[in-house]
């Protein structure tokens, strides 16, 4: 199997993991998990950040669930640790008309995401 289909499958199974687990319905123990998760004590391949968003966003297309912000966030972060990149998933709200958005980000810059989101949601929390 080639790289992009091991991170295909590690995004699809991480998709699933999120919904068999319940974390849609633990807020907690989400925010608990992807604030321990670790960064693996690798060097990063230098476009692993490009290489794991686009695995992600495939997995979404393929997932039979329609995959919410937060669901893709918590995949996306704890994949890219997993390969030696230190992210962060970025809660963030907009007060009119009141919106609430997840995103990564990767050394302060949005992944996978609008390249304003950073200007358009405040931060509530980063882990």
């Amino acid at each position: 199997m080639s790289a992009m289909g091991i991170l295909f499958c590690k995004a699809f199974l991480g998709l699933l993991a999120f919904d068999v687990f319940g974390f849609g319905r633990n807020f907690a123990r989400l925010h608990r998990t992807v604030r321990n998760w670790p960064v693996a004590k690798k060097v990063a391949h230098p476009n692993i950040t490009d290489r794991v968003c686009e695995a992600v966003n495939y997995a979404c297309v393929w997932y039979p669930k329609h995959a919410l912000c937060l669901q893709r966030c918590v995949v996306t972060a704890c994949l890219l640790r997993s390969y030696g990149v230190a992210s962060k998933m970025v809660l963030g709200a907009q007060k009119l008309p009141f919106k609430a958005h997840a995103w990564v980000e990767v050394n302060g810059r949005a992944v996978n995401e609008r390249a304003d989101v950073q200007v358009i949601y405040g931060v509530w929390e980063r882990c």
